[in-house]
């Protein structure tokens, strides 16, 4: 019998190279960026917030935990900051081809509010004065803020407006590395990714409010006045019982009892409480029953919207150029890294595998090993500081004992005083007396 012979950890890794090469030649990719060596000359930081003292540094790292230490990114390294920094690429459109826009980022900071987003930006662009304030192409990325915010930003720019996605996109809020993925189609079609599983998809035409819908409620339709939209009816073979009405709602309660020192005379003409009625079953209502006219909830008829005007270009963003970050935090720590701008899919996703994907192991037994360790360093901290709070007592405790004999000592001498000043009384009192 013939044996596999089974390949050797070299050779993987050379079929693994060999396919990422097969599908780059496929792909064509505009922009990617892993932050290795030489990362500053392709990245502008931005003079934004500068002359306010508000613009945060960037630290080139791998983080306190990562799968690969040599693996680096940039980070956010100051609380209460604003960052801006952008990279150029030349200029295309995506007409006629896929648009993918694909990152990863990690909030070692435990983010309680700031951003996580990229921007991609057309046109010709002042990159050390890039801010909030330049307009923008496509905002993609994780948000959070608070225990309301919490979500995937997916913000496309249609003739100088900004459009936020409708569909809420939950992000990730852990410590570790996640990758996320905006894919744009030439359909008018989109899916959003989180760590290469689809999360989102639909079409621009209904999950944005870019152009007004294709059709709308017809304003001139009216409701016939024979539709019956009432799903149930009163029964009219149930009758009302007889003497339904003269049940009364309270009646005399049986077991009350005059007191035995309850005196009419004083007290007046003593008069049983009353009780609610078990027997009374409140206004008598027929029962429902299914209504045989019933057509359901009436709706106004679908028309053309007479302001609608199909754009087949709603895809399209023809002068792409720059990629930047540009956020506010409130407390540093966010690391991107591994950026990728291309027309396949695949390719991103291939990407996404040789980094994050070979990583992510590694990278959360480092995360844990690193919780362990600030575990054990508190919980070594606890009874120091506990310690401390008894010394701080104790201390206290030998303060009052002091104040307690202080005050004893001063009562003796007001004592003393007191025996000293009636003695003299008495001596002069004596030699007066001579």
């Amino acid at each position: 019998m013939a044996t596999q012979r089974r390949k050797s950890p070299s050779s993987l890794y050379l079929i693994a190279v060999f396919s990422l090469l097969v599908a780059s030649a496929a792909a064509k990719v505009f922009f990617e960026e892993n932050f290795n060596d030489g990362w500053e000359s392709r990245w502008v930081k931005s003079d934004w917030k500068k002359d306010e003292n508000m613009a945060g540094e960037w630290n080139h790292t791998s983080g306190k935990w990562s799968g690969d230490a040599n693996d680096k990114g940039i980070q956010t390294s100051e609380d209460y900051r604003f960052y801006a920094i952008s990279a150029e690429f030349p200029e295309f459109s995506n007409k006629g081809k896929n648009l993918v826009f694909q990152f990863s980022v990690k909030h070692e900071q435990k983010l309680d509010c700031g951003g996580g987003y990229m921007k991609l930006i057309s046109g010709d662009v002042d990159q050390k004065k890039f801010g909030g304030d330049t307009p923008y192409s496509i905002m993609f990325g994780p948000d959070i803020c608070g225990y309301s915010t919490k979500k995937v930003h997916a913000i496309l720019t249609y003739n100088d407006t900004n459009h936020l996605i409708k569909k809420e996109v939950p992000c990730e809020t852990d410590q570790l590395t996640h990758v996320y993925t905006f894919i744009l189609r030439p359909d008018a079609t989109y899916s959003i990714l989180i760590d290469s599983v689809e999360k989102q998809s639909g079409s621009l035409y209904s999950d944005w409010d870019i152009l007004p819908p294709k059709t709308i409620k017809d304003p001139s339709a009216k409701k016939p006045e024979d539709w019956d939209d009432k799903e149930f009816i009163d029964d009219p073979e149930d009758k009302k019982p007889e003497g339904y009405d003269d049940i009364p709602e309270e009646i005399t309660d049986p077991d009350a009892k005059k007191p035995e020192d309850w005196d009419d005379e004083e007290d007046g003409e003593w008069t049983a409480p009353t009780i609610p009625n078990p027997e009374y079953k409140g206004p008598w209502k027929a029962k429902k029953i299914k209504n045989p006219n019933y057509k359901g909830k009436w709706k106004a008829p679908m028309i053309d919207n007479p302001e609608f005007k199909d754009d087949p270009d709603l895809y399209v963003f023809p002068k792409l150029k720059y990629v930047g970050v540009e956020l506010w935090q409130v407390k540093s720590g966010t690391l991107f890294d591994n950026v990728v701008i291309t027309d396949d899919p695949e390719y991103a996703k291939s990407v996404a595998e040789e980094t994050w994907g070979k990583q992510k192991d590694a990278e959360k037994a480092a995360f844990e090993e690193a919780e362990k360790k600030r575990e054990e360093e508190e919980s070594k901290a606890a009874p120091a500081d506990s310690d401390a709070e008894d010394d701080d007592e104790a201390d206290s405790d030998d303060a009052d004992d002091a104040d307690d004999k202080s005050e004893s000592k001063d009562d003796d001498e007001a004592a003393h005083v007191r025996i000293a000043t009636r003695l003299s009384f008495k001596t002069v009192f004596f030699w007066f007396s001579i």
